[in-house]
């Protein structure tokens, strides 16, 4: 599978690692916007332009790296067809970027495969190298041409650092693509398990990097005294003040407390009732139809691929005044019925404990399903034997069979007790039910969305996740004390 290593196979070691290094720490810095080469307009008139949106966004989007510049185009204070050039410089980054990496993965495979990788790291460093003199280019003609008297303009660090990452890459590139030697003819292309189960894994890496962890960098947010769309600068730095102030304003105390109560009861319910995508699979399973089965198993699954908003239109149509409801009623027995079920406040949590059920236990369900076809069949052969019957065998073998699963899923869940997501309560809520189906996502939400106030919103969200990864420890000291073993 491997390739043996030459001499002048030894000596590719070096430029391909020093590649790999300033590729990744260029493709991160493509998603920071403080870094971002593609911001060259300070202010426009008497309006500030704000560096708000990174390399990558501007290489996909002309809107955001012209917004705010409307006024000065329009007025003649900039030459649009500048700005042109400019998000094609972008755009070739970005392609470079990504040929880069393909070039790179195939680095890691045998000789054949280096040798066609070569071209693409090159093409992919002509690309970003290129694309950064691009912007560079572009700066001097955009600012060139722009009214001082209206405009003011500085060049951005950002241009420098990507340059000297994409002449670092493309030096590397020319050095792999001369000493990878030919292969011989005939040869195939071949990549080694470990590296192909790691490419395979790299999308979902990289989502989880995209959506887990990139958004932690905003977590600055919770420091400074800061408004949406105002520059994050250290003047506005205040330390710990909204920590603080989350915990000494009565108003916003007895509103999270609140908000509190309500999320601890609808994960206590969530909890308590974790068993029954188990118990639904178990019983599942042990029906003897395959169709029958799978009608069920598909039919349970589907809610969970409809999104809360189409939930809740089905549910207006079931239970609003002139709902399904009230229609049968008032058709049955001749009198007027319009009560508004959605409206009513009472049974808020078992409401949306039952929506949320119907929606997920077919699709939590199909672990178990998985586990318990994993099951050795032979145990349930040697209890037939003993003449243990269909629940026996269902007690005593499937259910111990998926307990360290369900642990696990509970464990999980006791650190995910103060998140309820945020799609459910936001579209069942109304100025009745608000009260008691505020949970602290949505919270989050209404304090940084309908308040204003970034900076405390991120706090609560910061706090929050924070305790989260506490829980989940503590949950996984008390898997370890109860069963011997643990999750993490």
């Amino acid at each position: 599978m491997g390739e043996r290593l030459t001499p002048k196979g030894d000596s590719l070691r070096i430029p391909y690692m020093v590649a790999r290094v300033a590729l990744i720490i260029f493709a991160l810095l493509m998603f920071f916007p403080g870094v971002s080469p593609s911001h060259f307009i300070l202010k426009a008139g008497q309006n500030n332009i704000k560096a708000n949106s990174a390399l990558f966004t501007n290489g996909i989007s002309y809107e955001s790296l012209t917004s705010g510049l409307e006024r000065a185009f329009d007025r003649g204070w900039l030459n649009e067809t500048f700005y042109y050039v400019l998000f094609a410089a972008c755009m070739i980054v970005l392609l470079g970027v990504v040929l880069a990496a393909v070039g790179g993965c195939m680095s890691v495979g045998n000789l054949p495969m280096k040798h066609v990788g070569k071209f693409l790291l090159l093409g992919g460093g002509l690309g970003m190298l290129l694309g950064m003199i691009g912007v560079l280019v572009s700066y001097y003609l955009i600012t060139g041409s722009a009214n001082t008297d209206r405009i003011t303009y500085a060049m951005p660090m950002g241009i420098w650092i990507f340059l000297v990452l994409a002449a670092v890459y493309m030096v590397c590139a020319v050095w792999a693509f001369v000493a990878t030697p030919k292969p011989a003819k005939g040869e195939k292309m071949e990549m080694p398990g470990k590296f192909q189960l790691f490419l395979m894994l790299m999308p979902f890496l990289a989502l989880v990097f995209a959506f887990s962890y990139l958004p932690l960098y905003s977590w600055r947010y919770a420091f400074f005294d800061y408004q949406s769309g105002e520059a994050l600068t250290m003047d506005k730095f205040v330390g710990m003040k909204w920590f603080q102030f989350l915990v000494q304003d009565r108003t916003y105390v007895t509103r999270l407390l609140s908000v509190l109560k309500n999320t601890l009861i609808m994960s206590g319910l969530g909890i308590a009732t974790s068993w029954v995508p188990m118990v639904f699979a178990i019983f599942l399973t042990e029906a003897r139809s395959a169709k029958f089965k799978r009608f069920v198993q598909t039919f349970t699954t589907i809610p969970n691929f409809i999104s809360w908003v189409l939930v809740y239109a089905i549910a207006f149509a079931i239970f609003s005044t002139d709902g399904f409801i009230n229609t049968l009623l008032t058709n049955l027995t001749g009198g007027s019925f319009n009560t508004n079920y959605l409206d009513d406040p009472s049974g808020s949590y078992v409401k949306m404990l039952l929506w949320g059920m119907w929606k997920g236990v077919g699709w939590s369900a199909i672990i178990y399903i998985s586990g318990i076809a994993g099951i050795d069949q032979q145990l349930y052969e040697a209890a037939t034997v003993d003449g243990a019957g269909r629940f026996q065998k269902m007690w005593h073998i499937t259910v111990p069979g998926l307990l360290p699963t369900y642990v696990v899923m509970l464990v999980m869940s006791i650190a995910g007790i103060l998140s309820n997501g945020m799609d459910q309560y936001l579209v069942f809520t109304n100025h009745n039910n608000k009260d008691f189906l505020e949970v602290l996502d949505l919270y989050v939400y209404n304090l940084g969305i309908d308040d204003g106030q970034i900076a405390l919103s991120t706090v609560v969200g910061m706090t929050k996740s924070v305790i989260s990864v506490v829980l989940l420890f503590v949950a996984n000291t008390a898997s370890k004390w109860i069963r011997g073993s643990g999750v993490v």
